[in-house]
Order: C-alpha cells, then sequence, then structure tokens
C-alpha cells in the first residue's frame, strides 16, 4: 500500500523488452534505499513494482505485459523523469489516501490553465473509470494523492499547488499527456457489494435501498 504522497523524483536509466515483458532500471534520485531489499514494493508513477535488484543508485523492476497495457510504463524512455513512493510501513503517516499501486486505466490532459498559484488540469477518464470518480473524492494521478475538484461525464479537474507541480513530475504535463489513474479503492469495493446485493437481494450486504435508509442517498 502507498498513500500517494511523491518521496522523490527519479529517472528511467533503461526499458529493455523482454518477449513481451519489460525490464527497467530506475535511477531513484533522492529516494532513500537504505531499508528497501529485494522484494519490497516501490510505487513508480504510481505503479507499484517488485524490486528485484537495489543498489546505491537505484533499482530494477520487470513489469509484466498486463501492466505495460494497462499503464504508461511502456512508453517510457532512457531520460524520463519518474515519481517515486516507497510501500507504506505500519506507523507511517498518511498524508494523501490509501493507493494500492494498482493502476485502473490510462487518462488524458485535456487541458491545463492558471488559477492564481495554482495549475487547474482537466483530465479525461477512460469511459469505464469515469463513475467511480465524485466531486471532493480522493484520485490518484501518476502516484500523486489528489482532490477531485468536479466532474463531468468522463472528465474531472484538480488543482495542483506549487509545491506538488514542483515536488512531482505532474509539473512536467502538457495537454494530451498520458497519465496513470487510480480510483478511490472504497469506489470499487462498495460497488462490488451492491452488486452482490442485487444479485441476491435477500442475502445480507449493502443494498441502495440501505444506503438511502441511512441517510447516504437521497
Amino acid at each position: 500500500m502507498f498513500t500517494g504522497i511523491i518521496q522523490a523524483i527519479g529517472s528511467v536509466r533503461a526499458l529493455e523488452p523482454r518477449g513481451g515483458d519489460a525490464h527497467l532500471r530506475i535511477q531513484s534520485g533522492a529516494l532513500d534505499l537504505a531499508d528497501v531489499r529485494e522484494g519490497d514494493s516501490i510505487a513508480v508513477n504510481g505503479v507499484c513494482l517488485t524490486a528485484i535488484a537495489v543498489g546505491p543508485e537505484g533499482f530494477a523492476a520487470d513489469a509484466s505485459a498486463e501492466t505495460l497495457g494497462r499503464t504508461t510504463l511502456g512508453r517510457l524512455k532512457a531520460g524520463d523523469r519518474v515519481n517515486l513512493e516507497k510501500a507504506l510501513a505500519l506507523g507511517d503517516r498518511l498524508g494523501g489516501h490509501l493507493v494500492s499501486g494498482h493502476v485502473d486505466g490510462v487518462g488524458r490532459v485535456r487541458a491545463r490553465e492558471r488559477a492564481a498559484r495554482s495549475e487547474r488540469f482537466t483530465i479525461e477518464a477512460p469511459p469505464g473509470l469515469a463513475r467511480y470518480i465524485a466531486e471532493k473524492g480522493s484520485i490518484c494521478v501518476d502516484g500523486v494523492s489528489l482532490t477531485v475538484n468536479a466532474v463531468d461525464e468522463n472528465r474531472f479537474t484538480v488543482n495542483i499547488v506549487p509545491h506538488t507541480l514542483g515536488a512531482t513530475t505532474l509539473g512536467d504535463l502538457g495537454e494530451g499527456a498520458a497519465v496513470n489513474l487510480e480510483v478511490d479503492l472504497l469506489a470499487r469495493y462498495l460497488e462490488r457489494l451492491l452488486h452482490r446485493s442485487e444479485a441476491d437481494p435477500s442475502g445480507p450486504g449493502i443494498s441502495l435501498g440501505l444506503l438511502a435508509r441511512a441517510g447516504f442517498l437521497k
């Protein structure tokens, strides 16, 4: 698990195709790897990868065909900057929101504009993900925990403050850029529970009627 609070910006040293999969070597920048061992998880642009080799200046990881097809990792090239976060440890501060590192799909930046000292991004999500995105809810964009400002069909807006622009790669993004999206974990599990309840209305579980009676729906 992760929090969506980026700990360092690293860079791609190499991405080597290997029979449909890919082998990545990542330069870790200011990320402290002293407590990282082989087999530990590190999020790269929001994608949970397993470190298979760790050195003083970086680590290596493999990405499966599934990961390459569902994320932007396969589009990376040597020199590209990437957001890095080590896995959450018990007792760590949860400054963002709970993030699994399992990317749901790739979105597109459709607009970027000034909003006082911040930047307002409009991002288009794949149609299948739009129903999980709610105003003032949480979303992870390239590994960064953000609050959704507004939703319009399958597009949503987020405001990026100056600190986040400088401490992550979001400041590099322009119109048309592809980004990894992970929706809120709670939204996905709630939908699953609702589907189970609709299939068996007499069984235990969460239903729309129960949510309405509890005051969550009008």
